[in-house]
């Protein structure tokens, strides 16, 4: 059968021998909490790349020690985190793998130590420190860290970078009006508001010319926030700065109900698609072969973006094929089990 699933994909120079993205998971197993690479990495990575996956993401991955969500995320905020990262991508680019990586700064969600920062002074809830306003300052230090980190993440030799631009984290604190209330350049407007990742953006573009994807949240599930017209305006803003693919997510800006069921945010990824006229990927409860072949057959999503089934199964990819009626290669030290 010829599936849309597991024929390549191509970005840029980059080719995946299938449309199977492993989502970026954080994995808080950094435990010397320096933000290097540990053998449970190593472990867990790799295993998806043998299972088959089209495109390994690394999980949210901190460009500043203060932009971590926990102690115990992966960093690349020191040159000293290069060679782990690098044995990574080599070992998971030898199982036939593409590979990438996302950057991220969890802004007024991190849970470490210290002070943290947002682009407002607002607590996500309650529970949880109130973050320092930034100033102009901290906001272009925050862009170099983005840049530099950019320089690691070649360095490393990986093949696509992704910007967290979502689920509450600092871009996209950025980007919500229910985060931003300031009264600068970076706040008020709907441009102004985009500012920050724009300028990010600028300075990964000019380090770095593979392939670049951009996480968004879609909806904030509240009548003030950004919904996912909102999204369709930024993503054509992306579009022209030369952003490849926006991963469609949704929510986690604000503590919100989600009514969450099977394909929840395909929809999203959907209307961005058809409306910005750019790459999407969708995620979120997407568990068959043949729900991913309707996703991609009908043009809803250039990618599908696994998560909670590559953790459960890291052969994920080889249930879709039998189920679609695809025979896929398998590692050949594991012929005599197919």
């Amino acid at each position: 059968m010829n599936t849309s699933v597991f024929s390549p994909y191509t970005v840029k120079n980059v080719t995946m021998k299938n449309k199977i993205v492993m989502s970026p998971m954080c994995m808080y197993s950094s435990h010397q909490e320096d933000g290097k690479v540990e053998n449970w990495h190593v472990t867990h990575y790799v295993s998806r790349a043998v299972g088959q996956v089209g495109l390994v993401m690394i999980e949210a991955t901190s460009v500043t020690p203060q932009g971590r969500i926990s102690p115990q995320d992966l960093g690349i905020w020191d040159d000293d985190h290069i060679e782990g990262l690098s044995k990574l991508v080599s070992m998971i680019k030898e199982h036939g793998a593409k590979t990438a990586i996302q950057l991220a700064h969890a802004g007024r969600k991190a849970m470490i130590e210290g002070e943290i920062i947002a682009p407002t002074a607002l607590p996500f809830n309650e529970k949880m420190k109130t973050p320092k306003e930034m100033t102009t300052k901290d906001i272009k230090d925050t862009v170099e860290a983005f840049r530099l980190a950019t320089k690691r993440t070649k360095e490393a030799g990986f093949d696509i970078i992704e910007l967290h631009g979502a689920h509450g984290y600092l871009i996209n604190e950025f980007l919500s009006p229910l985060t931003n209330k300031r009264e600068d350049e970076y706040g008020g407007s709907f441009e102004n508001r985009y500012k920050f990742l724009s300028e990010i953006i600028e300075v990964v573009k000019a380090e770095w010319d593979g392939p670049l994807f951009v996480r968004v949240s879609a909806n904030d599930y509240h009548p003030e926030g950004l919904t996912p017209s909102d999204y369709v305006q930024y993503a054509k803003m992306m579009k022209e700065q030369g952003v490849d693919l926006i991963d469609v997510s949704s929510g986690a800006v604000v503590p919100a109900s989600i009514n969450v069921f099977p394909g929840y945010q395909v929809g999203f990824s959907e209307k961005i698609k058809k409306n910005a006229q750019i790459a999407t990927g969708a995620v979120g409860l997407i568990t068959s072969g043949l729900q991913a072949e309707e996703i991609l057959r009908n043009e809803r999503a250039d990618l599908i973006f696994i998560g909670r089934e590559l953790l459960r199964n890291p052969y994920w990819p080889r249930l879709a094929a039998k189920e679609l009626g695809v025979d896929i290669e398998s590692p050949v030290q594991y012929n005599r089990s197919w």
